[in-house]
């Protein structure tokens, strides 16, 4: 297994990391609204501090004399979710504004880090333009709302057409079953050398990207479509021991005993993402990706990993269910929101600044730069937006059959238990049954021990 540092050794360094990142902190300029968002680790890659730049000059030009400071935190997910929420915990480092994953923001309003905005959003009319699902995404069990989504997501499969070619499958593939899926990777493997066939995020340095991205898309395939295979909505439970956790595992087992997908070290590599958008991908050494609607924001021009002949080169396709079963196929749908922490000094500016991003043109502009999904009703039916970029059709589409995380306060340690897991098979160091069995165990922890079998 990998090493992992010193937990109090760690915590020191990310706490030193908080406090610089945000200096005196939120409230030292009643003018200056502070905003913390995910800064990417590539260098190249900066659509979000690009945008953020031209909402900066447009609410300074519209507010006289106020001004707004950008702090981003340049760090994997898994550790940029571990700094922001160091920084919220104080006043002295909170922001005023900060971005959250959806799969994160219940955790923090327990925690009580983040501020209602409903007193806002009631008197905010374009708020009646967001999708319902996206408005639950950032509600709490207290009914309350904490965020302002700006976007969603959803996921397939990408495949290299040249790559399919030579491997003598069809340039329009559309897999039936996880079998179909792990034929076209076995024919890659025997007929294409010097490729990875396929890839499937694992293990615990992909953090939630493995969770979603890779595991969830193969759990969520293995039921009927209508029930959550993670959590019992009647009982307000977790599952454990459920057939489809093993048989999600033993896809995972398959990728990486049969080596269909990247070498171990690779796959467990922090940066992996990074890599397969900017290296892998771009320069045909992946045959199929299991991934996310966003990829091409890596390939924009102006982005550091320019790649305008992507929509020739490469095909989208389903995830297809275990055994086809209706609905046929699988997507999961996250996205991330704006939320004003509870302690930041200018919640009232904060929330102007969101009202600046989120106009109908703002927000178009953010989904087509980040290659997002609209959840804005009146984006989402412009023709400009549906023709901005190949892939927003099939993406979208999508949403029809797409699956949301369970969002309650224990979904983070959830997530990482399942990683725990797939680390294990993918290493070889567990056999799927003993990874599951350590995934139960983990459950009941994680839980409070609020556990159901199935």
């Amino acid at each position: 297994m990998r090493p992992t540092a010193a937990p109090l050794v760690l915590a020191t360094l990310l706490t030193a990391t908080a406090l610089t990142a945000c200096g005196s902190g939120s409230g030292s300029d009643p003018d200056t609204v502070k905003i913390s968002f995910k800064q990417s680790t590539d260098n190249s890659i900066r659509v979000m501090d690009t945008y953020l730049g031209q909402m900066k000059k447009e609410f300074e030009k519209a507010n006289p004399g106020k001004k707004v400071e950008l702090v981003p935190i340049k760090a994997p997910d898994s550790e940029y979710y571990t700094k922001l929420q160091q920084m919220l915990r104080s006043p002295k480092t909170a922001p005023d504004l900060v971005y959250e994953d959806t799969f994160l923001i219940n955790s923090d309003i327990t925690s009580g880090y983040l501020k209602p905005l409903d007193p806002y959003l009631d008197k905010w009319q374009d708020w009646g333009q967001f999708i319902d699902t996206a408005k639950a995404a950032a509600k709490a069990q207290d009914g309350k709302t904490y965020g302002v989504p700006d976007g969603t997501d959803t996921r397939g499969l990408w495949f290299d057409k040249d790559i399919f070619k030579k491997a003598g499958l069809p340039g329009d593939w559309q897999p039936k079953t996880w079998d179909d899926v792990l034929s076209a990777a076995r024919a890659i493997k025997a007929k294409v050398p010097g490729v990875t066939p396929l890839n499937v995020y694992t293990g615990k340095p992909a953090g939630e990207a493995a969770t979603m991205q890779g595991f969830e898309m193969l759990l969520y395939g293995t039921g009927d479509g209508k029930t959550d295979p993670l959590y019992d909505t009647a009982t307000k439970k977790w599952i454990a021991g459920s057939q489809g956790f093993k048989d999600a595992l033993t896809f995972v087992e398959t990728v990486y005993k049969e080596k269909l997908g990247l070498d171990v070290a690779d796959a467990l590599d922090p940066n992996i993402q990074t890599r397969i958008r900017g290296e892998l991908l771009p320069k045909g050494k992946l045959g199929i990706d299991l991934d996310g609607s966003w990829l091409p924001q890596d390939w924009l021009k102006g982005s550091g990993h320019e790649w305008p002949e992507w929509s020739q080169k490469l095909g989208l396709a389903s995830m297809p269910t275990q055994h086809g079963q209706a609905p046929g196929k699988v997507s999961m749908s996250g996205g991330w929101t704006w939320s004003i922490p509870s302690k930041a000094s200018n919640p009232d500016l904060a929330f102007k600044f969101i009202e600046t991003m989120q106009t109908k043109a703002n927000a178009q502009k953010w989904y087509i730069a980040n290659s997002g999904i609209a959840v804005r009703k009146d984006v989402a039916a412009d023709p400009a937006y549906v023709k901005a970029q190949p892939g927003i059709k099939f993406f979208t589409d999508l949403v029809a059959s797409t699956h949301y995380r369970p969002a309650y306060p224990a979904y983070p340690k959830v997530s990482t238990a399942i990683q725990e897991a797939m680390e294990g098979v993918t290493t070889g160091d567990s056999s799927v049954e003993k990874a599951a069995s350590g995934y139960d165990e983990a459950l009941k922890t994680a839980t409070d021990n609020q556990v159901i079998k199935k």
